[in-house]
């Protein structure tokens, strides 16, 4: 989608099916097993077969290969197979590029796919051990020796700097930790069901890179996650309400590295995120306001905030007594601070399940919702609507 015109993706297909494994700490198998068992479930809910299957689509930094994914799932020829750059900015961006193979023709049901042992094998959040020589890698360079070497204190500085800008303390973080704490706590497939937090205890857990706290920073999880696409006419056949793709979009702002870009004129932003909020409201031709439910990525709270504040929900600054008043639905599943941290696939899946009318925490009435992948990198959004 061009950043100063609409595109014509929207309407021409639509996400009717979602399959997830359990969340947990400790999955016991394998990488590819987790992709299998939560590709296989999103097919069946769709009421589809592998052999219906001509596409795939997956992240980079996903340990499972589009075609082993195939021949393990039972898929037979693929006509479209994609890998999405950027971590957890690709999550939306791989049903972008499902949707744009359905949409012109090179394939009819595609399927995007993430699964990993987060928690049990490799940890994000244990942050840079080792990196093999590259541009992306020099660019670390410039941070690394002064004991950034984690996600957390990338955002850190961020975070440092929204506060200094807006006269506010790290408590206002607490507005999001608390929202997606609540929804968890009725969600049977979350982390933290049935334990909800305060304020009073957001304020009071450990200190991980001064602004942020513990309650601050998302989950390290164990799954799979897996997203059916298909085309809104053969949508209308299946058994499940489809989710129309509205729009979508992906964007990376001037300036833009990964988790490290302290040299723009501003920190206190998100450029990246503006740019696909500016590509979502023109694609679509809606507003704020026609948003019924919002499912931000939340890996941590500060982003949640700018997020906001990006899209134009409220003004600079004014996000986490946005969030307070509960003026917008956000994370009904949870996030990925209760939920669990499946990289925002997770998220889309609650996206549809709000359209379906089947949220464990349902908005009533819910008819568009907003999805968004990880932030502070070349990052994606959608809008998913209800059909007709």
């Amino acid at each position: 989608m061009s950043a100063r015109k609409p595109d014509t993706l929207g309407g021409r297909a639509a996400i009717v099916g979602i399959g997830a494994t359990e969340f947990s700490k400790d999955s016991g198998r394998s990488e590819l097993k987790l992709a299998v068992e939560a590709v296989q479930t999103a097919l069946d809910d769709a009421g589809l077969t592998p052999a219906d299957v001509d596409g795939l689509v997956t992240f980079t930094m996903d340990t499972s290969p589009e075609i082993t994914v195939a021949q393990a799932c039972g898929i037979g020829d693929l006509t479209f197979f994609s890998r999405v750059h950027y971590g957890g900015g690709a999550a939306c961006a791989t049903v972008q590029q499902a949707a744009l193979a359905v949409a012109t023709g090179v394939a009819e049901v595609v399927v995007c796919y993430r699964a990993f042992n987060e928690r049990s094998g490799r940890r994000f959040g244990s942050g840079v051990q080792h990196r093999e020589p590259s541009a992306e890698g020099a660019a670390l360079g410039w941070s690394l020796p002064f004991g950034l070497l984690t996600p957390a204190s990338w955002v850190a500085m961020a975070a440092q700097r929204y506060l200094h800008a807006y006269g506010l303390t790290p408590e206002v973080f607490g507005h999001v930790a608390v929202t997606d704490r609540r929804h968890a706590a009725t969600n049977p497939a979350a982390y933290f069901h049935g334990k909800p937090i305060t304020l009073a205890e957001h304020a009071a857990s450990r200190w991980i890179v001064e602004p942020l706290r513990l309650l601050d920073c998302c989950q390290e999880t164990d799954g799979g996650q897996a997203i059916v696409v298909t085309s809104v006419g053969r949508a209308r056949d299946l058994p499940r309400p489809p989710a129309v793709i509205t729009a979508a979009a992906q964007g990376a702002g001037r300036g833009q590295e990964q988790m490290t870009s302290f040299y723009r004129d501003d920190l206190t932003g998100l450029p990246e995120m503006g740019v696909v909020a500016g590509q979502l409201w023109r694609g679509s031709g809606l507003t704020p306001a026609d948003i019924d439910v919002a499912v931000l990525y939340d890996h941590f709270t500060p982003f949640v905030l700018m997020q906001l504040e990006e899209f134009g929900f409220c003004g600079r600054g004014e996000a986490a007594g946005f969030v307070a008043e509960g003026a917008l639905p956000l994370n009904t599943h949870g996030g990925q601070l209760g939920e669990a941290y499946l990289h925002g696939m997770n998220g889309i899946a609650e996206a549809v399940r709000q359209i379906r009318g089947s949220s464990v925490n349902q908005v009533p009435g819910a008819a568009r919702t907003l999805v968004t992948a990880g932030t502070g990198v070349p990052t994606s959004g959608l809008l998913l609507g209800a059909d007709g």
